[in-house]
């Protein structure tokens, strides 16, 4: 059974508890991932969470409407199986965080990524022991080995659903101290998405919104949060 048929075919969406995790079926018959894995889940939440996906669907599916329900198949389907590429992809964004590279210009961009980044960096530091360091402009700056060695441990100590939830956290910020953040929830996710921001923000407030731009940065927050949502639920 494939789950994204055009329309919808059963009456009722069902949480089942398996001996490996809890899984949803529909009409009684199992919900499997695009590939054909079977959905089963680590938490009874998060399996309630993407009952409640299915049951929401009307005469016709929307897959953009169930992001837990994509998640779950994204984990199963391509993060477990490529558990390591996906961790050292991901890893390799310390090499380059976003808040490692600062504005050259103007002071008061300058000082604002300071207020909102060096706060981060520190608690990297002192959380992980690695301390990354800055520049100025764009040119590549080198990273101590020792300070991308923990962060990389740190990635690959992760499980392939919190990994995913990873994914997101910074893929779209471009920072892996963000997306570890969010991870141990260090900070609140709308203060890490506003410091992922500066920089769009400043532009902004120099140039005025752009439509195009603006429906970017609401697309990119909706899968930040819905990334933290999914968090929440490999925990409850």
């Amino acid at each position: 059974m494939t789950e994204w048929a055009a329309k919808r075919f059963w009456k009722t969406a069902s949480v089942t508890e398996l001996d490996t995790g809890f899984g949803v079926t529909l009409d009684g018959r199992p919900v499997k991932s695009p590939l054909k894995t079977p959905l089963v889940v680590p938490t009874r939440a998060m399996a309630d969470a993407m009952a409640v996906e299915w049951d929401a669907q009307e005469e016709q599916i929307d897959p953009l409407s169930m992001p837990i329900t994509r998640a779950v198949n994204a984990t199963l389907d391509k993060v477990i199986p490529q558990r390591t590429e996906v961790a050292d992809m991901l890893a390799e964004y310390g090499g380059s965080d976003l808040l490692c590279y600062r504005a050259t210009h103007p002071d008061s961009l300058i000082a604002r990524q300071k207020a909102a980044w060096d706060p981060l960096l520190d608690w990297a530091a002192d959380t992980f022991g690695a301390r990354l360091n800055t520049t100025h402009g764009v040119i590549p700056v080198a990273q101590p080995a020792s300070a991308t060695d923990a962060l990389r441990a740190q990635v690959h100590e992760l499980d392939p659903f919190h990994l995913t939830a990873f994914h997101e956290f910074v893929t779209i910020s471009g920072s892996l101290v963000i997306g570890l953040a969010a991870l141990k929830e260090a900070w609140s996710m709308e203060d890490l998405w506003q410091a992922a921001r500066i920089d769009e923000l400043w532009q902004e407030e120099q140039w005025g919104e752009d439509e195009e731009a603006t429906a970017s940065a609401a697309a990119k927050k909706t899968a930040f949060l819905q990334g933290a949502a999914f968090l929440t639920l490999t925990r409850t």
